[in-house]
Order: C-alpha cells, then structure tokens, then sequence
C-alpha cells in the first residue's frame, strides 16, 4: 500500500487569502481550490467559518479567540482571589482563639 500523505497545515493568512479570492474577487471556488491545491470542501468550510466569525475566525493552534482567553484570564484571577481568601480565613482562625496560640521562647 502507499505511504500516507502528511497532513497539511495551513496558516491564518493563507485562509483569509484563499476566502478572500472567492468573496471579493468573486472567483469560482472549484477554480481557486484547484489553483491553491485544496479540496473544494474545504475551501467551502472555511468561507462558512470566516462569515461566521469574521476577523476571529482561523484563530490556530494554541490562539484563544478573545472571549475565551478573557475567560481563562479571569479563572486564573479567580482562583488566586480564592486561594488569598482562604489564607485570610485560616490566619483569622488561629488569631482569633487565644488557645490554639503558641508561644515561641
């Protein structure tokens, strides 16, 4: 059997650039998928994509499109206000019972 063909990685630009040949240029997607070496398929999936997105559409690998990295940024801030919080609530435990001091001599 033949080898398999590696799996091809496109990069944002190259997207943007192939939906905008289809959109603003108004080329047949059949013509620019042959011309860019890409099933037509996808060329179809990726024009969806970019009319449903707009601008944060092809965001890539390891990119967080804006919503989701606020998201992960405020977790991170939440985690650390809890972690303070739970600092606080175990300082005030052992200074608001006079028992449980010790006394260091």
């Amino acid at each position: 059997m033949g080898a398999a063909k590696p799996r091809r990685n496109f990069s944002n630009e190259f997207k943007k650039n192939a939906v905008k040949l289809v959109t603003e240029k108004g080329l047949p997607v059949d013509k620019v998928a042959r011309d860019l070496e890409i099933h037509p398929n996808l060329l179809h999936q990726w024009r969806r994509q970019f009319f449903d997105q707009g601008n944060n559409a092809f965001v890539g690998k390891g990119n967080l499109e804006p919503e989701e990295a606020e998201l992960k940024q405020l977790r991170k801030k939440l985690a650390e206000v809890e972690e303070e919080r739970d600092i606080f609530k175990k300082a005030l435990a052992v200074f608001s019972n006079p028992q449980k001091r010790r006394v260091f001599s």
